[in-house]
């Protein structure tokens, strides 16, 4: 296919799009797929030819729309009215009173169950309103397992403007003028880590995908490749493009086997169109892409951990230097990337640089995804403005505490996070604010708690995943996150003294400062903060013993 079969292909996509006055998404992520959501898909096929509505409304299933508790969810476009937790049942309600009676129905309407006056344009109701969606633009909102409609939605436009207007420099230049960071966790300029794979000369470079997202309560990547699965695969191009690679690998974790099928079909369906694979567009420039199985090792979320295991050998990290952009998969020159680091690529290449850096703060700049949970009553995904204060995701997206109780603290950063007190509810939240307070950014996991929670069993839990997930290979990582799990367990049972507890600081930053990769050195983090903000909750524990042993 050359650039005006793409073309075509684009106009006739819009063409489509438009041809039906209505289109009904029903939510088949995998949240609403647990809630059934793909037999209601097919009552509502069934009730639109029953009630001989088929030349004005289509149905068609879509990614996360980001309610993940409200769900089953159908949302109904151009109107922006999304209806929750439809059955097979409901659905017949639904059409009526929304195409026959032409009033839509206000008992399902969208957080009908909790807002006096539920909104029937979605967009309106605070847990949209306060967000700004760049990579969650389109989920929701297109058909994921249709190329057509990642194409009606300007899809290939940004590899087209790449291949054909713009020269590798000239790419890498324009995602620097983004000032867009690495959204795995580390928060790395994004167009300098390209630049320094471009300089690498080297007869076969590769570009990976990190999709093995580990961390407990995250679900962002998982949710971004369920939903539009090509946007990742139009920024590996775009990257494959700029720094001189031909092959791109995407590593995925086993358990997200929709969002591996759906990237699958996204991969087949780029083939089939000439997008992937040998002169692409008719241009110079060829490459394939293939999908690795991460087993769940937590610890191949690191760079030559995860470079190992698609390699074959036993995930673990090796020292630094030589980094991967010079010397990574198979020795090569290597770029690795994140689900949601691809994802904003093809908006960049789009609508420029200058564009992306105006929106959230002077250093770090565009958007953030956060995968909202814990002790919240409206959890899921969520996408806003780096800078966006911990209070509006909080209390305005996420509507505050669940059965309005009262809030203690908002872990970041999973395992290598830490947890945000009341006080610093106002705390903007990017990557050098969160630093400040003793967590992380992370890859995007907000986990809310309530006044009930333990943060001496928070910081027990993910020591214990951590240890867990350590891979043994350097000793203060091995012994060190055991020994630190095993005197929290004392003071969650109440038997330990003050001694353990300075046992526990120094072992704290011994392991930090001493491990070989980013799991060790990051595990400290959640015990760290919670002493930092809550050390009262040690010592009351520690003074319970001391009570107990004179008595």
């Amino acid at each position: 296919m050359n650039r005006q079969e793409l073309n075509t292909l684009i106009t006739s996509a819009k063409e489509k799009k438009q041809a039906k006055k209505y289109k009904m998404f029903v939510c088949c992520g995998t949240s609403c797929m647990a809630s059934e959501s793909e037999l209601l898909l097919k009552a509502l096929q069934e009730v639109i030819i029953e009630m001989q509505l088929q030349d004005t409304v289509e149905a068609s299933l879509s990614g996360c729309m980001g309610l993940c508790n409200q769900g089953p969810l159908v949302k109904i476009s151009p109107d922006n009215t999304i209806y929750q937790k439809i059955t097979c049942e409901t659905i017949r309600e639904v059409v009526h009173g929304h195409f026959i009676d032409k009033e839509p129905l206000r008992k399902l309407l969208l957080f009908a169950d909790t807002r006096p006056e539920p909104f029937i344009n979605a967009e309106e109701d605070p847990f949209f309103k306060k967000q700004h969606k760049i990579i969650l633009k389109d989920c929701g909102n297109i058909n994921p397992e249709d190329i057509q409609d990642y194409l009606a939605h300007d899809g290939y436009v940004a590899l087209d403007k790449a291949l054909f207007m713009m020269s590798p420099e000239e790419v890498i230049a324009e995602v620097k003028h983004s000032r867009l960071r690495g959204r795995g966790g580390a928060g790395y300029p994004t167009g300098m880590k390209w630049e320094t794979v471009y300089k690498y000369v080297n007869d076969q470079k590769y570009v990976i995908c990190n999709a093995d997202e580990g961390d407990p309560g995250a679900f962002m990547n998982r949710s971004v490749l369920e939903g539009n699965p090509h946007s990742v695969l139009e920024g590996m191009l775009i990257a494959g493009y700029a720094i001189g690679a031909s092959q791109g690998v995407a590593y995925i974790r086993g358990e997200y086997r929709l969002a591996i099928k759906r990237f699958e079909t996204a991969i087949k369906q780029a083939k089939q169109k000439g997008l992937l694979g040998q002169n692409i567009l008719g241009s110079n420039f060829s490459f394939d892409i293939t999908i690795r199985i991460g087993a769940g090792a937590f610890v191949c979320g690191e760079e030559t951990a995860l470079i190992a295991s698609i390699e074959g050998r036993r995930g673990t990290p090796r020292p630094r230097p030589p980094f991967p952009a010079e010397a990574g998969l198979w020795g090569k020159p290597t770029l690795i990337n994140n689900v949601e680091t691809y994802a904003n690529i093809h908006q960049i290449i789009l609508n420029g640089g200058e564009w992306f850096s105006e929106i959230g703060t002077a250093k770090s700049a565009g958007t953030k995804v956060f995968a909202l949970a814990g002790k919240i009553k409206y959890s899921g995904l969520i996408e806003v403005p780096m800078g966006t204060s911990l209070r509006e995701i909080v209390f305005d997206i996420g509507g505050g505490i669940q059965h309005d109780g009262e809030y203690k603290a908002t872990q970041t950063g999973g395992p290598s996070g830490g947890c945000i007190p009341a006080e610093h509810l106002d705390v903007k939240v990017d990557y050098e604010s969160l630093m400040s307070l003793g967590s992380i950014m992370g890859s995007g996991g907000l986990v809310v708690m309530d006044k009930e929670t333990d943060m001496v069993d928070v910081a027990r839990f993910f020591m214990e995943f951590c240890m867990d997930e350590s891979c043994g290979k350097c000793v203060p990582c091995r012994v060190g996150t055991r020994m630190m799990h095993d005197l929290l367990q004392k003071i969650c049972d109440n038997k330990a003294t003050r001694n353990d507890l300075e046992r526990l600081e120094e072992l704290a930053v011994y392991v930090k400062e001493t491990s070989l990769c980013g799991l060790g050195g990051s595990a400290p983090n959640p015990l760290l903060s919670t002493l930092r903000h809550f050390r009262q909750e040690y010592e009351s524990r520690i003074k319970e013993h001391e009570l107990n042993e004179v008595s």
